[in-house]
């Protein structure tokens, strides 16, 4: 392939064949050679040619968006056609005419019999591919004959005329009907699926599961394989049963010559399986050696069909006037077994006499006439009857009704008398004609309904079909319609013109061993016998054929991992492996060796495929899915409803605990497929039925806010990525997943910066880290990754426009930010407290794990410890949840709860602790529970010094505008200087105030400054959930003393300053003040006196309240391994956002695991039930 550029003029001019070497280097690899050369113009307007090395053919074919047309051939479609407007989207928007031309040339589907069968006639050319022939067969020969051909099989000539025996002409008139009309409305769900767009090779399984989805198609694509490898068994067995009944008895392996009852059943049953073995692996290895001959042998086969068939229409019309003789010797009303004896009488008149015949010999001791003899034989006379009587000889009614028999029970004329006697047991029962099994209704629906399977035939050959949406309804439904008739006018012929004894004769014992339909057949019973024989080989053949590839394209497929190694095949396409697997199943029917316990079990899995082929029309109808446009239009969903509904009563009709295992082992698989089978998108119909679902189940939740009863966190868990979009808070997902024994919504969502045009691949890689750790975390939700120019926007979009209609988030995990002191993390505190602001706002739960690294895994297991609530404001009994649904999970299920509330000067402590055991026994929530004094003190010095340092710290920032790193230095001293004033003025003010250690200062960095005043004469009260705990008795300005301005001023009378100013502390010891550690240097920087009767007291309140918090909680739950803590909230004034991260942060210091809890300001748990 080449592609010809004309060199245009350019500043520098070079020669043609310089430009043709760089090419010619490019694409073979080389560097180019970049010397310039300016020799002339007489480069402008040559042609250069490019040859493209390599295969240019597409790997695969087809007619849409991105295909492999060549480049050169859609810059032709383009150019000089005044499609220059398009001409950048030429690679993904080819043009109208092209698309068209590719859409009417299009064949990629896969093999048909053809191409195996000139795969295997062409090996030796196998290097040399050949073009395959369009397909070429119609609707008589691609759909309706082998219609007919796999309808008609082994049950219309070994079991109809029993069925008709047994059940009576309207028994079994209504089965034919149901059975009719089940397949007949399966008939015409599958028109509508297969005319609705192009069916490959695969028939019910490809149209099922690209209705249905994987899983049904999956399921029910193996339960399909199952009953066509059934049916292989149940064909071979009735092959060998006309073998060794009807055509050569005497090649039994196992004789059955002098066996009576079980050991004679035993007998038949073991030449059965020896004989159907060797059948069976005769055939396989016809098919292993080529599906051509299979081919070949098909007309054959059929004509020995159609030929049976007319056999019997023509000896049902010649019983109207030339009935066969077929006589029916009788012992009363007893039919005898006609091999053991050659006159139907007792004795004969001959010259020398009366004369006993073997009849006498068979039921009296000896032949003499005055022998003793069974009773039954001596009291009740012989009678022979016509077994074919003819269709005028009024014997429709005599069968009109059933006779259901049990096992061993004597086959008896209707409407004739005997003379017996009920207390003699039965003798030479060997004698007479006996039921072999114990029959009922059900049973007969069992055996029959394989008799009009095969419905499918046509649809699995669409590949080979010429025009397969006109084909496929026309001649499957004409096939139905015709075995319909067939089978109709069958069951009211065999009644009109059989007589009822030789009906219920299941083998022809009663008429010397004649297949019972093969009397009736014209010109002779052996035309029957031949043409069944041959029918039911071929009927084998094309199951054993059929079966394999079925399985071979639900390997190639990759739903089911564990098939994947039948989806290998030959070199000519042959499914080797699947061939094997087919065999093997088919061998368990063979050992069976009954055909009537066989019929059933295929019965089972026909019906299934037949059922979810109607339900797949039925809701593609009723969702009106767009795709939806079938060519056939005389459909219903009503009808397919019908169709489903028949199937499903047929399934329990014939054999209730065989349809229990028929849906378990496909509820198996389809759990298999969902659990481990590869994902796969065909459009199903059961997706759009979820989408159904969901849209009617998000308009019900729009109606109103949840009963309390039904609150439960639905998440929105925000994480942050690094520069490869890697996931940087991993255990997150840990506590998300542990959290989700409530159910409920997850959605996991990250924030990116940058435009989204141009961060599209870190946008798909941070979705796909996010999808992954969910699937590594087992947590069960959504991932949502929104793009923003700057993160506090992205972030706020996720808070706004996460969920859908009433399946929003009700609450959000977020983990407290690492390092925001630091002054490159300015922006990632202030956009966490603006978070806050609008969880707030928003009416959300917030949850928000601290130290989120050292929180326990999935894998973990706590095997003792506790889980510590400390309850200090009502939140709507977040508190109270949280803890119950973490000890749902593994990780924290040997875990206590202790629940710890904090009672005030005025409080009872004693009735509070009563009231909350009693709150959480109505809660039905098993926990400890302590009440915590906490009596009102003053504020202690360091209470003061800590206030000191963080205002400083802001201060500072606000009045000078230094580079990052003098920002950072002068932070440093200034910490460093006020600590270590501390030390040298009062050393046990700050060793003995607390058990908590503060932070080191080194790591305290602040961020930007912002302005702010505050005014210390008129503090702003906080409101009641900022200001965790009030101190009723804390003055509104300290009593400090007006000389402490200088740290030698404060220095000199210490003891007097700690009787004007604090009380005890909590330990009991006298406080000391600090005093004012203020360097002069840093006086004269900022120009400020930061004394302590000018700190903003909401500050100092603020302060005193984290630091009593953070001393009771480490003394109670320092070896907790969970600590859960109701969460301030931030300041009104958008001034303090810094001082409201440093009061969380004493707050919780010295804590190893906490989980700060905001309520969404409503109730979300109840006594109630």
């Amino acid at each position: 392939m080449s592609l010809r550029f004309t060199v245009s003029k350019s500043d520098g001019v070079r020669r043609p064949s310089d430009i043709q070497g760089e090419v010619n280097q490019l694409f073979e690899g080389d560097e180019p050679n970049t010397s310039t050369a300016a020799e002339g113009e007489d480069a402008v307007g040559s042609e250069v040619v490019v040859e493209l090395k390599g295969d240019s053919n597409p790997k695969e074919s087809s007619p849409f968006i991105n295909s492999s047309d060549a480049a050169a051939e859609k810059s032709q479609q383009y150019d000089g056609k005044n499609m220059a407007l398009f001409e950048e989207e030429m690679d993904t928007s080819p043009m109208v005419s092209s698309l068209l031309s590719s859409l009417a040339n299009y064949s990629n589907l896969p093999q048909g019999s053809k191409e195996h069968e000139e795969a295997e006639n062409n090996e030796a050319e196998s290097s040399r591919k050949k073009p395959i022939k369009a397909p070429q067969l119609g609707t008589l020969m691609g759909v309706y004959m082998p219609c007919i051909q796999n309808i008609f099989g082994v049950i219309l000539f070994l079991r109809m005329t029993w069925l008709v025996g047994i059940g009576g002409v309207v028994g079994c008139f209504v089965i034919v009907f149901i059975c009719c009309s089940t397949t007949m409305l399966t008939a015409i769900s599958m028109s509508a699926i297969a005319t609705n767009g192009v069916v490959p090779a695969g028939g019910a399984y490809y149209m099922i599961s690209r209705s249905l989805g994987p899983e049904f198609g999956g399921a029910v694509g193996i339960c399909f394989y199952l009953g066509t490898t059934f049916a292989g068994a149940m064909y071979i067995l009735g092959a060998i049963e006309l073998l060794l009944i009807y055509i050569a008895p005497k090649a039994a392996v196992f004789p059955l010559e002098g066996l009576e009852g079980a050991e004679a059943e035993a007998a038949l049953l073991n030449n059965m399986r020896v004989y159907g073995t060797i059948l069976l692996f005769s055939m396989a290895t016809v098919v292993f050696v080529g599906v051509k001959y299979v081919n070949k042998l098909a007309l054959v086969f059929l004509a020995c069909v159609i030929l049976s068939i007319l056999a019997v229409y023509a000896g049902v019309i010649n019983t109207g006037w030339d009935p066969p003789e077929f006589p029916v010797c009788l012992l009363g009303n007893r039919t005898l077994v006609s091999k053991n004896f050659d006159v139907c009488a007792k004795t004969i008149e001959s010259a020398n006499g009366t004369v006993t015949t073997q009849l006498w010999r068979m039921f009296c001791d000896s032949p003499l006439l005055n022998a003793t003899c069974d009773k039954y034989f001596v009291a009740n006379n012989i009678t022979q009857v016509q077994g074919i009587p003819g269709v005028t000889s009024g014997v429709l009614a005599e069968n009109m009704f059933g006779t259901y028999y049990e096992k061993g029970d004597l086959i008896a004329r209707k409407n004739m008398e005997s003379v017996e006697d009920q207390d003699d047991p039965l003798t030479n029962s060997n004698r007479y004609v006996l039921a072999d099994i114990g029959s009922f209704f059900t049973l007969l629906v069992g055996i029959y309904f394989p008799s009009v399977t095969g419905i499918m035939a046509g649809s699995n050959r669409s590949g080979d079909l010429r025009d397969a949406q006109k084909s496929i309804p026309i001649g499957t439904i004409a096939a139905i319609t015709t075995t319909s008739f067939v089978y109709m006018t069958s069951v009211i012929l065999f009644g009109a013109c059989i007589e009822g004894v030789v009906l219920r004769d299941k083998f022809g014992e009663g008429v010397h061993g004649n297949l019972v339909i093969g009397t009736l057949a014209w010109p002779s019973p052996w035309v029957i016998v031949i043409g069944s024989f041959f029918s039911t080989c071929g009927a084998g053949l094309q199951s054993l054929t059929g079966a394999p590839r079925l399985m071979q394209a639900i390997a190639k497929d990759g739903i089911v991992p564990a098939l994947r190694i039948f989806g290998h095949a030959k070199a000519n396409g042959e499914p080797t492996w699947s061939l094997l697997l087919t065999v093997c199943i088919c061998e368990i029917g063979i050992l069976i060796a009954s055909l009537d316990a066989v019929a059933p079990i295929l019965s089972m899995f026909f019906l299934m495929c037949y059922m979810f082929v109607n339900l797949a029309c039925a809701l593609q109808t009723l969702l009106r899915t767009p795709n939806w446009r079938p060519r056939f239009k005389f459909y219903h969903w009503a009808l397919s409803f019908l169709g489903m509904s028949l199937c499903l009563t047929l399934m329990f009709i014939c054999s209730w605990y065989y349809a229990i295992i028929a849906m378990l082992i496909a509820g198996s698989i389809y759990k298999y497929i969902e659990f481990a089978g590869a994902e796969k998108e065909w459009g199903d119909g059961i997706r759009g039925l979820s989408l159904s679902a969901a849209r009617y189940a998000l308009m019900r939740l729009e109606e109103g806010q949840p009963h309390t009863k039904n609150w439960r966190p639905q998440l929105l868990t925000l994480v942050s990525t690094d520069s490869e979009q890697n996931i940087e808070q991993p255990r997150l997902l840990s506590l998300t997943n542990q959290l989700k024994a409530g159910k409920g919504l997850t959605i996991v969502g990250t924030a990116l910066v940058g435009s989204y045009l141009e961060n599209q691949e870190q946008t798909q890689r941070a979705e796909q880290a996010l999808r992954k750790l969910m699937e590594t975390e087992k947590v069960k939700g959504f991932c949502q990754v929104t793009v923003s120019s700057n993160l506090r926007d992205a972030t706020s979009h996720l808070l706004q426009a996460s969920g859908l209609g009433g399946l929003k988030h009700n609450a959000v995990l977020v983990s407290w930010p690492r390092n925001w002191r630091q002054g490159d993390e300015h922006q990632t505190w202030r956009n966490f407290v603006e978070l806050v602001r609008e969880t707030t706002a928003a009416s959300l739960a917030m949850l928000v794990p601290k130290n989120i690294a050292a929180f326990p895994s999935n894998g973990e297991r706590f095997t003792e410890g506790h889980i510590d609530v400390w309850w200090i404001v009502h939140d709507g009994g977040m508190l109270m949840l949280l803890p119950f649904l973490l000890k749902q999970h593994k990780v924290w299920r040997k875990c206590k709860i202790r629940i710890f509330t904090v009672a005030q000067l005025d409080d009872n402590s004693i009735q509070m602790k009563k009231d909350l055991t009693t709150f959480l026994y109505h809660l039905r929530i098993e926990a400890l529970v302590e009440v915590v004094e906490m009596h009102d003190s003053d504020i202690s010095a360091y209470t003061y010094e800590k206030t000191l340092v963080m205002e400083q710290r802001s201060q500072m920032l606000k009045q000078i505008n230094l580079s990052k790193n003098e920002r950072e230095r002068e932070i440093q001293s200034i910490t460093d200087s006020s600590r270590g004033s501390i030390r040298r003025k009062n050393p046990a003010a700050v060793t003995t105030q607390l058990s908590v250690t503060e932070e080191p200062a080194a790591d305290s960095k602040e961020e930007k400054p912002e302005e702010e005043s505050k005014s210390a004469s008129s503090p702003v009260s906080p409101p009641a959930q900022v200001q965790l705990i009030h101190d009723n008795t804390t003055p509104t300005t300290p009593a400090t003393p007006a000389t402490l301005l200088t740290p030698t001023e404060g220095a000199k009378s210490p003891g007097e300053q700690v009787q004007r100013t604090w009380t005890e502390k909590c330990d009991g010891e006298p406080a000391k003040p600090p005093g004012a550690a203020t360097p002069e240097s840093i006086k004269d920087i900022f120009n400020m006196k930061p004394e302590w009767e000018n700190l903003n007291q909401s500050n100092v309140r603020r302060m005193h309240t984290a630091l009593r918090l953070n001393e009771v909680i480490i003394k109670k739950s320092s070896e907790a391994k969970l600590v859960l803590l109701n969460m301030p909230g931030p300041p009104k004034n958008r001034t303090g956002d810094e001082n409201y991260m440093e009061f969380l942060e004493v707050l919780t210091d010295g804590l190893n695991r906490v989980l700060l809890v905001r309520g969404g300001g409503r109730e979300v748990i109840t006594i109630y039930s």
